[in-house]
């Protein structure tokens, strides 16, 4: 049942009351997590069972969590039954090896038929970001159903007849689907610090998963974000863990439709993901290292687990990331390795009784495994591999691991238990096939805009109001600016259609409402003139300006930043378009859209209002509802920041209650309507690059190419054709005759460029920052090397070099024909220290192109991980200059 929002309204405001709102101050009051333990009796494990709530029934916001000695035990709402359990053993006493391990083994639908899921008794499959039926974007509901049928009916074909799960990465709405209501990303609903809404979004995004005939949504995501240079930052609700265990509880109930204690009708499984520590990595790394403390998993990135299972999260997704610390004697490596983190924690301590699955080919990180063979993860506790294309290997491989006793009986008996019980307590035996359930095909299912509306109304924090613009007068003839203005790819981010959340098209989401689209709506389409570039408009005619403006879509990986948080650095045509309407006598409103807090001070500065909208989905009608009175009858802005906003282009991590928390705007701060409040001028102090550049010593990596290109780095292709560079597009192709480029898979998915040489004539394969190039001197001041991935596909049949440029002409560049023509097959790492291009008269004062491979002749190599790493010349590994000539 759907809360009305005035019921939800009444309960507002739990961050909000904890902090004055006010720039520049320090750590704020009731966020300490010092409070006793809950464990009794000394040594006691504590236990965490269902949480306090506020009289609308949900989720309290506590104004401070108590401190755990130790994992606790986590009472689930869902019920355990001894009739399932029965059933269960009598099920698997009557299973084969290969039944077993089918049920454990879950591909993707890009590599697997329905015959497939009949022959292999597969026990389920999934659908990543960017996966439809039949390969089509805009498959329809009745398209999805089909395929759902198919999987079921091959499914209850098999000698067990147990039925398939499908599973499908719905984290903000059923994302994947043409047509669907999206709702705002997670870091978004932190910022509403409203658990119902989260509660009621939940349900919604069940419905529309049950619409299009899917089982099960690998959400909600529970990292608690400490840097905000991680690209998977907007998928955090917050960096309080008190936010995301209230979330968590919710997110879950929603999702499950668990009023009860057990799973409700109109519910899908939920997945608690990922565990754990991913929002907690060093330096923001997507799949890197957290060194966190024992204590600090515990008490900090294991909160949303406990709200989550608590409400009874049927699943949980293992983590990418490593935990290692050495000076504290923790190695766990990679959690998908981890015994002590899935069965010792999860399994026992927490008392977990769901399955685990692993993530996106998770099991080949692990030390000594591939994409298709791991006993390591399986004995670690991993019920349900996910192996999207390898499965077959696997399967194979897995069975000759159990029959050579790698992995006991026992461990595939208890997975296969967990998997038959989340399937019995999901309803899924007794359920008819996918068209038949409730709301299958339902466009009505689909179809959320009036909450998803919401939901962006609460979830916008009002940074700046100077001189109180906002709200402007619905009168009001505005010029609106900006190119995510008129973007619902930008509005909507990463995870939208496709994984990436780019090579969409406003006609992607044709029930979508741009920003721009609500304030024609609000105002008048009249009364509304929209130039994207700000060009051949004069402010001083209209009333006001709103620029929309921020950052481009990206997901995990390639969203992570590495040199800055300058927003002007990342996005310079943002600030240039503000550059031409600022200062011209008119108020300049600006609405920022992004997945993190980022360094804007000269974004603010030239800003009289500024909004922080994150990433609000298809509904941006509800931006445009508070930016105009009386367009809406709620409270206005009532938003709370849920991550702190830095003051400085380098000022990162930066989380409340760390030592010297000195942030532009604290955590929980977010003006409202008619707040007295005036942001000075702020610094615009603008460093070369943190940690790196300039005539000292570089610290931090220089990333050059990281799945995608690291800003301000684009590639490029050159040949006759274009020697001026053909950029490679979102989607990772660009072709001349010469030389072609298109995605690859180097370390994980689609990380690299696969460039082709045709030996059609001279090409080359390269990445360069605009304008007259940087200095760089730092790196050759510590002995960096360039290092990068590549899997040579044909050794080179000409003289191949790789080469840097300081504004061509200047120039230097080393032989590679025979580096890459020895490499051994598969992915090798290659260094080469940036003090053999010195040699060749680098101008390291003015490098604008830091990595470019040269040929004539046939070759085929792919590309991935490029960066300057300082100190990695002296690497052992590290190539000879003398070596390359």
């Amino acid at each position: 049942m759907t809360r009305s929002p005035a019921w939800r309204r009444a309960r507002r405001g739990a961050l909000g009351a904890l902090t004055a709102v006010a720039l520049l101050t320090g750590s704020a009051a009731g966020y300490s997590s010092a409070a006793p333990d809950t464990g009794k009796g000394g040594d006691r494990q504590p236990t965490v069972g269902r949480p306090a709530v506020d009289r609308d029934g949900c989720a309290r916001i506590e104004d401070r969590l108590p401190t755990l000695k130790d994992w606790p035990k986590v009472d689930s709402r869902i019920d355990g039954n001894p009739l399932d359990e029965r059933r269960i053993a009598t099920m698997l006493k009557g299973m084969t090896l290969a039944e077993k391990i089918g049920q454990m083994t879950q591909p993707e639908i890009t590599s697997i038929t329905p015959e497939d899921v009949k022959t292999y008794a597969i026990g389920t499959v999934l659908n990543g970001g960017g996966a439809w039926p039949g390969k089509d974007k805009h498959a329809t509901p009745q398209a999805w159903l089909a395929l759902a049928d198919a999987y079921w009916q091959a499914s209850v074909e098999t000698r067990t007849k147990i039925p398939v799960l499908w599973g499908i990465d719905a984290v903000h709405g059923n994302n994947n689907v043409y047509g669907a209501t999206l709702f705002p990303h997670n870091i978004g609903l932190g910022a509403a610090q409203d658990p119902c809404l989260v509660r009621d979004i939940g349900e919604a995004t069940a419905e529309q998963i049950r619409a299009t005939g899917q089982d099960w949504a690998f959400a909600p995501t529970l990292a608690v974000v400490k840097d905000d240079r991680w690209g998977r930052t907007y998928e955090g609700f917050s960096e309080d863990p008190r936010i995301t265990r209230a979330y968590g509880y919710e997110a879950v109930k929603g999702l499950q439709d668990s009023d009860s204690r057990r799973l409700g009708e109109d519910g899908v499984i939920a997945t608690a993901k990922h565990f754990i520590g991913d929002g907690g990595t060093l330096k923001g790394t997507d799949q890197g290292v957290n060194p966190s403390s024992e204590a600090e998993m515990i008490n900090t990135h294991g909160q949303g687990y406990y709200g989550a299972l608590a409400a009874g999260a049927q699943s949980v997704m293992v983590s990418f990331n490593s935990w290692t610390n050495a000076e504290l004697g923790i190695d766990e490596g990679k959690l998908h390795g981890s015994k002590k983190a899935v069965d010792d924690i999860l399994k026992k301590k927490m008392g977990f009784d769901g399955l685990v699955v692993s993530d996106w080919n998770g099991i080949g990180q692990v030390a000594g495994c591939t994409n298709s063979s791991c006993p390591q993860a399986i004995n670690a506790g991993i019920d349900v591999i996910m192996v999207p294309s390898e499965w077959k290997a696997f399967i194979a491989n897995t069975t000759a691991q159990v029959e050579s006793g790698q992995i006991p009986m026992a461990r595939i008996d208890d997975a296969v238990t967990r998997i038959l019980r989340v399937k019995l307590r999901s309803g899924l035996f007794s359920a008819p096939k996918p068209s038949q359930r409730d709301l299958a095909g339902s466009a009505k299912a689909l179809d959320s805009k009036k909450l998803a509306r919401e939901a962006v109304r609460e979830s916008q924090v009002l940074l700046k109001n100077n001189n109180k613009v906002l709200p402007l007068s619905p009168k009001s003839k505005v010029l609106v600016v900006g190119k995510s203005a008129d973007s619902l790819q930008n509005q909507t981010g990463g995870w939208s259609l496709t994984w990436q959340g780019t090579g969409n098209t406003n006609a992607d989401f044709p029930n979508g409402t741009s920003v721009l689209g609500g304030l024609k709506e609000a105002l008048g389409a009249a009364n509304v003139t929209f130039s994207e570039n700000a060009d051949g408009v004069d402010p001083a005619a209209f009333d006001a300006v709103i620029a929309v403006i921020g950052e481009t879509p990206y997901a995990e990986g390639t969203g992570d930043l590495r040199r800055t948080l300058e927003a002007a650095k990342i996005y310079p045509n943002d600030l240039a378009v503000l550059d031409k309407v600022a200062g011209k006598g008119k108020p300049v409103v600006t609405v920022y859209v992004s997945g993190r807090p980022l360094h804007v001070n000269k974004e603010l500065n030239r800003s009289d209002a500024f909004v922080a909208a994150w990433l609000p989905g298809t509904e941006g009608g509800g931006v445009a509802d508070l930016l105009v009175k009386g367009r809406h009858t709620g409270d206005g802005y009532t938003g709370k920041l849920s991550y702190s906003w830095p003051k400085s282009a380098c000022q990162t991590p930066l989380n409340a209650g760390t030592e010297g928390y000195d942030p532009l705007f604290k955590l929980g701060y977010g003006l409202r309507n008619g707040q007295r409040s005036t942001v000075p001028a702020l610094s615009e102090e603008s460093p070369a690059s943190c940690g790196g550049g300039g005539g000292g010593n570089a610290t931090e990596d220089l990333d050059i190419f990281n799945r995608q290109d690291s800003a301000p780095y684009k590639s490029y292709i050159g040949s006759p054709e274009n020697w001026g560079g053909t950029e490679i597009g979102p989607d990772g192709t660009a072709a001349h005759a010469e030389i072609t480029v298109e995605p690859a898979d180097v370390n994980v998915q689609q990380d690299g460029l696969k460039a082709t040489w045709t030996g059609a004539g001279a090409a080359q394969l390269y990445m360069q920052s605009p304008g007259a190039g940087e200095d760089l001197r730092g790196y050759l001041n510590t002995d960096a090397a360039l290092v990068f991935d590549v899997v040579v596909n044909q050794a080179p049949a000409n003289r191949t070099v790789i080469s840097m440029h300081c504004v061509y002409p200047c120039f230097s560049e080393v032989v590679a024909t025979n580096l890459l023509t020895n490499l051994p097959p598969g992915k090798n790492t290659v260094k080469i220290p940036v003090s053999c291009f010195e040699a060749g008269g680098l101008d390291f004062e003015h490098v604008n192109t830091p990595f470019l491979v040269y040929t004539d002749g046939p070759l085929s190599a792919s590309f991935a991980n490029v960066k300057w790493v300082p100190k990695a010349g002296a690497d052992p590994d590290a190539r000879k200059c003398a070596d390359l000539t």
